[in-house]
């Protein structure tokens, strides 16, 4: 395959660092393995002194049967890899680690909910709580930042510190190293032992990187000890597709890479050969409008093809028939594969409208990305507990769950039957008339619910019994938006609007759950059906037809994008997905969500320029 003068530029680099920006469709997984090729064959290096690094097993292994079919099956020994695959090799061989010795992402929550048990933090969300500690800890490490000036977002200083701290001594207790420990420890090698560094500065003698905008900083200061002195570093990315901060991503590390290297050549490859040129025109009339990046001034080598399609829908409900309507006409009228469509989500969250329109419409899915399920969220099962007593139930654990959402002190040990019978209780109380008076306001408020449809129910709880008032006192307690909270009551109410009764509700929500459990467990790559991915989950992957659907303001960008630095990366996921599409795209929003009005976002007037 024949190569542009951009590309054979990076390619034939002879020493000394590179920089290569490589905008989407520009063929970097080309360059990088004929650049592997080139050191070997014209530059006689020995296959062994190169390290090929990318951020994934999945890109990692492309790469590698990419190259091997380069050199006509030969298996040549460079070195193909993540980083903590390539960091533990290294940490095996310093410190006779095993497999065995790595703590496990199940494991590592399991040992963070031990902590934060013995501690007796206080939350009712403790799967959310425990992701969000669990991604803290994971930036500390890598942005290499001490506790002393580290300030959480999810809890206190204090609290945090003291998880941190007991996290830490069980796995030196343990022996067993996280995946954020591979780096960090791999740096105090290198600093600790220059003779070791030494010895893997000679190995790995050219250093090239994949996706170099995604690197974080433990990751960069361990590449720039491995490169010295040669600095025979070939780092190819796109600060454009910089969409990980919320990973521990740098950036800025790309931007900055002619300062810490003067000397570093560089390579724009800005021709797509992907994408239709009406795409790729549009695209960069977005893009263009971030401050900080290098300008690439992208190329289509395409025609023109359609222009991008741009709808308003009134809700989100109606755009999504719309699209399960085209998609089926363009399987069956213009015979595009399932797997040539992607529907791309800003999160994961928004796919559940879609994918319960997909069930019954029957049109086959598969998802790249989990997706939440809103009705084993905590919030939900508030909900349903409450429902449950209204109708009879007198299970222990539906009372404990909510007789204090919201407080209405009355002690757990009151409960302590089970099944619960509430004369009982009020017996026990016979004395405290102000609690019995909470508990027959109580019983009240469970014997309206037993005769309200789910729409009703759900508002009668969040407004008369006084449950959006308690979202609001827990977020301030734990430092987080209520507003997150509350949309979630808000989607709730959305769904109950399609069902009379809640036995109609219950089973539909029986079906969708076991059917997203089959689809979870699915293998993205090898099922049939159109693609549901996330724009993060989007990232290097092409299809004939994309759409990007709830295109509206505080989704896209994001309501939590509150400094110039979050709106140029919500820019950047909305970058990546409309770069997704190689023939069609088509870009939808609604003029209201859950029931109030919805703005269009500010993204398409930047790319149609109006």
């Amino acid at each position: 395959m024949p190569v542009d003068s951009a590309q054979k530029k990076a390619i034939e680099h002879n020493k000394g660092p590179m920089l290569v920006l490589a905008g989407p469709g520009s063929g970097k997984t080309l360059v990088i393995t004929r650049r592997t090729q080139w050191l070997i064959e014209k530059a006689g290096v020995a296959p062994g002194n190169i390290l090929v690094v990318t951020f994934t097993r999945a890109a990692a292994g492309e790469m590698r049967n990419r190259f091997d079919r380069l050199m006509d099956g030969r298996h040549l020994p460079v070195s193909f890899g993540t980083f903590h695959a390539i960091f533990f090799t290294i940490l095996k061989h310093a410190y006779k680690y095993k497999v065995e010795n790595i703590l496990s992402e199940d494991e590592k929550y399991g040992v963070l909910r031990d902590i934060v048990h013995q501690i007796d933090v206080e939350m009712d969300d403790e799967k959310d709580f425990l992701m969000d500690i669990a991604g803290e800890i994971s930036r500390v490490k890598g942005d290499m930042l001490s506790l002393e000036h580290f300030y959480p977002s999810n809890c206190s200083k204090d609290v945090f510190e003291e998880i941190y701290e007991a996290y830490s001594e069980k796995l030196k207790r343990m022996r067993r190293l996280d995946y954020d420990d591979m780096l960090v420890q791999t740096w105090q090698l290198f600093r600790d032992y220059p003779h070791i560094l030494a010895a893997w500065q000679k190995k790995y003698a050219y250093i090239l990187i994949d996706e170099f905008q995604d690197i974080n900083r433990v990751q960069y200061e361990i590449i720039r000890l491995l490169a010295k002195p040669e600095n025979n570093l070939f780092v190819v990315g796109d600060d454009d597709q910089s969409i990980y901060r919320f990973r521990g991503a740098k950036p800025e590390i790309l931007l900055g890479f002619s300062k810490d290297y003067p000397d570093a050549e560089m390579a724009v490859l800005n021709r797509n050969y992907r994408s239709t040129g009406a795409i790729v025109k549009r695209a960069e009339q977005l893009i263009n409008h971030n401050e900080h990046r290098y300008v690439k001034n992208m190329q289509a080598v395409r025609e023109d093809g359609e222009e991008i399609w741009v709808k308003a829908f009134k809700k989100p409900a109606d755009q999504y028939v719309k699209i399960i309507r085209e998609i089926v006409d363009a399987h069956e009228q213009k015979e595009i594969p399932w797997e040539e469509i992607a529907i791309i989500f800003r999160t994961n969250v928004q796919m559940s409208g879609l994918v319960e329109q997909l069930m019954v419409y029957s049109v086959p899915f598969v998802m790249k990305d989990s997706v939440p399920n809103i009705y084993q969220h905590w919030i939900a099962k508030d909900i349903f507990s409450y429902m449950n007593i209204a109708f009879g139930g007198t299970s222990r654990t539906d009372y404990l769950r909510i007789i204090n959402r919201p407080n209405r002190y009355i002690s757990r040990s009151y409960f302590d039957e089970d099944p619960v019978n509430l004369s009982n209780v009020k017996d026990y109380l016979e004395n405290r008339e102000w609690m019995v008076e909470r508990v027959e306001q109580f019983e009240y408020d469970i014997c309206m619910l037993s005769s309200m449809g789910p729409y009703a129910a759900i508002q009668y709880i969040r407004h008369s019994i006084g449950y959006d008032e308690y979202l609001k006192e827990y977020a301030a307690y734990r430092g987080i938006k209520s507003d997150d909270l509350l949309e979630i009551l808000d989607e709730l109410m959305d769904k109950s609007h399609a069902y009379e009764t809640w036995e109609a509700w219950f089973e539909a929500i029986e079906k969708y759950s076991e059917t997203l459990k089959i689809r979870s467990r699915q293998r993205f790559e090898e099922t049939e059906g159109i693609r549901l991915l996330t724009m993060h989950g989007a990232k290097g992957l092409e299809y004939a037809l994309v759409y990007i659907p709830d295109a509206n303001k505080d989704i896209s960008p994001h309501k939590k994008a509150m400094t110039e630095s979050d709106k140029e990366e919500e820019r950047r996921m909305f970058y990546v997905a409309m770069t997704r599409a190689k023939n069609s795209l088509r870009i939808y929003f609604t003029r209201e969500r859950y029931g109030k009005p919805a703005e269009m976002s500010p993204f398409i007037g930047e790319f149609l320029a109006f």
